[in-house]
């Protein structure tokens, strides 16, 4: 039986998830302020979104634009307050001035966690060293996903990172789940799954009329039918092949 691929929804309201669950999104990151590429949500939109929908989500903990930690501390008191509101996954990624990751930042969020699972953002696609950055990372409690595109520009310019990284799926640093996100367009999911990478994240292709509108419950819809029946292909094929 084939696995089926997690399809990851940016959401910045209750209308948004609701929306992505009825398309058949599988988890949500909950995330305000697009302009900034998403930052921390209030804790009252956290609790509204977990009580309409019962899928996974992931609260990001980003205070401003960029890739810096800032006020560490506050960040703590942030998690407290979505842990509180409902939130058990969360979103994060921190980088110093020379692109390296900012490991104490990481640490000290990570560990004001205890144990809740997280996802390193796409500041991995503005490393320095990723390769480094993954292996500094390896053994924090909770990770278990890199949230990337491959590169800063993209699907398309990262294409041959991400099949590369796939391939490494196992080793030390490499033993988290890739979500690809960042200029994901449907003609790259064949590629990508063939590759057994099983994780995809969508945010303005799930919105037809950009970020000043709704998530669409059939823009999210079309995704999934294209997972599972690129997922479904395979086995088609095999129950087939000995029928005269």
């Amino acid at each position: 039986m084939s696995k089926r691929a997690v399809l990851e929804v940016i959401a910045l309201d209750v209308e948004d998830a609701v929306a992505a669950q009825a398309g058949g999104a599988d988890r949500l990151e909950l995330v305000t302020d697009m302009a900034a590429d998403g930052l921390t949500p209030s804790a009252a939109t956290v609790a509204a979104i977990r009580g309409a929908v019962d899928i996974d989500l992931r609260v990001m903990l980003r205070l401003a634009d960029g890739f810096a930690a800032g006020d560490v501390e506050r960040l703590v008191r942030l998690a407290a307050e979505m842990r509180e509101a409902g939130a058990t996954q969360f979103v994060l990624g921190f980088l110093d001035a020379h692109g390296d990751v900012d490991l104490a930042a990481v640490e000290r969020v990570a560990g004001a966690l205890d144990g809740c699972r997280w996802t390193f953002h796409r500041a991995i696609d503005r490393a320095a060293d990723r390769d480094a950055l993954r292996k500094q990372l390896a053994d924090l409690p909770g990770l278990d996903t890199y949230l990337t595109a491959g590169s800063a520009g993209g699907v398309d310019d990262g294409l041959a990172v991400l099949l590369a990284e796939a391939r490494r799926r196992g080793e030390p640093g490499y033993e988290q789940r890739l979500l690809v996100g960042g200029g994901l367009r449907l003609e790259h999911v064949p590629g990508l799954l063939d590759a057994g990478i099983d994780g995809f994240h969508i945010g303005g292709a799930a919105r037809p009329s950009g970020w000043t509108g709704p998530v669409s419950a059939e823009a999210v819809a079309q995704w999934r039918r294209a997972l599972d029946a690129q997922a479904t292909a395979p086995a088609a094929a095999e129950g087939s092949a000995g029928l005269p």
